[in-house]
């Protein structure tokens, strides 16, 4: 493992998250706040990873369960299930990981490029591979992860969900 850089614009900081027994990574500065699962709302008709809407302080949260989008089975929810609140461009949504595990900060030699998995596999939403000793931790670009399109059936849901109350 590199020594750790000094300076502050050199490192950048990921909220590491579980998934199954994967750890994953997400910019800090994209996170709002992380809050334990609570009931949502459901939506009719939705896809099976959008969860519902939660009403956050007067704003409508649409809520994915991130275990459900990457196909993981039976996903449970207990004591150590959370929900990730973050803010992409002008959209606040919520995301349902297993578990949050902390906070790193990873210097440049940390970082390696997400890996080329071939076209069976889409890891275009994958913004590198951070490594520190054995730990290995995925980094997402959570907008690339959800499409456009998602991210307007998004708007959608949370437009209906303001209509209706």
């Amino acid at each position: 493992m590199q020594p750790r850089a000094t300076t502050r614009e050199a490192t950048r900081e990921v909220l590491v998250f579980v998934l199954g027994k994967e750890e994953y990574g997400v910019d800090i500065l994209k996170v709002q706040e992380i809050r334990g699962y609570e009931k949502v709302t459901p939506i009719p008709a939705a896809p099976a990873y959008l969860k519902g809407v939660v009403n956050l302080r007067g704003i409508i949260v649409p809520v994915i369960d991130l275990r459900i989008k990457f196909g993981m089975a039976d996903p449970k929810y207990d004591s150590f299930t959370v929900v990730i609140i973050l803010r992409l461009a002008s959209r606040v949504i919520g995301m349902v990981v297993d578990g949050v595990s902390d906070v790193v900060a990873l210097a440049p030699s940390e970082v390696k490029p997400a890996p080329q998995l071939g076209s069976l596999v889409d890891s275009s939403f994958l913004a590198g591979l951070a490594t520190q000793g054995e730990r290995m931790v995925l980094l997402l670009d959570i907008e690339k992860f959800l499409s456009s399109s998602e991210m307007n059936l998004l708007g959608q849901v949370v437009d209906t969900a303001k209509a209706s109350a």
